[in-house]
């Protein structure tokens, strides 16, 4: 009997890219560069963790002018990883969930649960207001994230940085 070999995640991951290139969009009307906590997170956390901040902007929370970003950012072969923070909410200003879902060619849903389960555990029944996502578009890896820097921080340490590589090596394949 033969045994069939199965690649395990573990194994992905060693042949997965140590680091990639990440583009950051903070989606805001009232953020500045000198105000905005939650791009500063995560472009720290991802130059800490031995990733590439490629590129980055602020845009008002305007669908189109987010998702104008987000498809220029897809073109830049330097960009495996496009980041958002902020507009994922449920106000009426708060658009990038719709914006960035129009773009998606996959969704990879798991990412917004597994956020809401961790967020809950510290922020209790509120984490349901979330609408983290990712997805793939263009063969890029997109992530929409809260725009608090507590949010970004979690999804960063608990989701994205753990998988970053094995995510970007999967997309390439």
């Amino acid at each position: 009997m033969s045994q069939q070999a199965f690649s395990t995640p573990d194994e992905h991951k060693a042949s997965a890219p140590k680091s990639v290139g990440c583009f950051v969009l903070t989606v805001s009307d009232t953020k500045t560069a000198e105000t905005d906590t939650s791009g500063s997170v995560i472009r720290d956390l991802l130059g800490g963790a031995g990733h590439t901040v490629v590129g980055g902007a602020i845009v008002r929370d305007e669908p189109t002018e987010v998702a104008r970003l987000v498809r220029e950012a897809c073109t830049d072969t330097r960009v495996h990883v496009v980041i958002l923070t902020g507009g994922t909410g449920i106000t009426s200003r708060d658009s990038t969930f719709e914006a960035v879902e129009a773009l998606l060619d996959k969704r990879l849903t798991g990412f917004g649960e597994l956020f809401r389960v961790l967020s809950y555990e510290q922020v209790g029944a509120a984490a349901m207001l979330s609408r983290a996502q990712m997805g793939v578009h263009a063969g890029r890896i997109v992530v929409s994230l809260p725009g608090s820097p507590n949010a970004c921080r979690l999804a960063l340490d608990k989701l994205l940085l753990p998988e970053l590589g094995h995510l970007v090596r999967e997309v390439s394949r």
